[in-house]
């Protein structure tokens, strides 16, 4: 029996950047095979961060296709990213871990995203642990919660 993998979760920061180290595994991941149907370099959380870093999603991805250590690749991102302050950074990491839906269509998101992990699960909604940001949608999708 294969045990699915899953990217590290978005906690896991990476040179003290959120969501860098799952976006590595999921290029590695989806390259080798792994998974094909996670969200990818164009859109979520992702997409923010290539837009907070001001990298290209080819850039990054090409560039860790290449192979290469978490720590040859994070400097790889610093040296071709926006030169950003620490508190830019940590404005960024408490946006990607504490955020949540912040309109009515963003809430029918996460319910419609709980309903199907509990449906995996096949447990009823409410029996889920409580999750009211997007980090902790992934992780109880994941099953670190």
């Amino acid at each position: 029996m294969i045990t699915q993998r899953y990217p590290r979760s978005p906690k896991i920061l990476l040179g003290g950047i959120a969501h860098l180290a799952r976006f590595i595994d999921k290029i590695r991941l989806r390259h080798a095979g792994r998974i094909q149907d996670y969200n990818y370099i164009t859109v979520g959380f992702d997409k923010y961060l290539l837009d907070f870093l001001q990298i290209t999603g080819e850039a990054l991805e090409q560039r860790v296709l290449q192979g290469g250590t978490d720590e040859e690749l994070l400097a790889w991102v610093r040296a071709k990213a926006r030169p950003f302050t620490e508190e830019e950074l940590c404005q960024w990491n408490e946006r990607i871990l504490t955020g949540g839906p912040k309109d009515e269509a963003a809430r029918r998101r996460f319910q419609n995203r709980l309903a199907e992990v509990a449906a995996k699960r096949g447990v009823p909604v409410e029996s889920l642990p409580q999750a009211s940001t997007w980090t902790e949608i992934i992780e109880l999708d994941e099953g670190r919660m």
